[in-house]
């Protein structure tokens, strides 16, 4: 059996939930995983990564690629005085 390594990048996302870490794979959908801890999450993040490709592998199915694109926007908001917020909610 011919066996061959892909190396491949995927974005992971890493956000606080009650108990611990919740993480997941964008590209990867259904991918994702918990932790105690952020480096426990990216740690069962590449497992649960590398099952999931290796299944899509053995399906001969195609491994997507992570072709999002990222960025963070910054946005200043002027806080409205009461009576602004009390006409605006009028409105509403």
């Amino acid at each position: 059996m011919f066996t061959y390594m892909i190396n491949q990048t995927f974005r992971i996302i890493i956000e606080p939930d009650s108990e611990g870490f919740h993480g997941y794979v964008p590209a990867l959908r259904g991918c994702h995983t918990w932790g105690k801890t952020i480096s426990e999450t990216k740690k069962h993040l590449r497992e649960a990564m590398e099952v999931y490709i290796e299944s899509l592998l053995i399906n001969n199915q195609v491994v997507p690629t992570d072709e999002s694109f990222e960025s963070f926007e910054t946005i200043h908001v002027k806080k409205p005085s009461r009576t602004t917020a009390s006409r605006t909610r009028q409105y509403a």
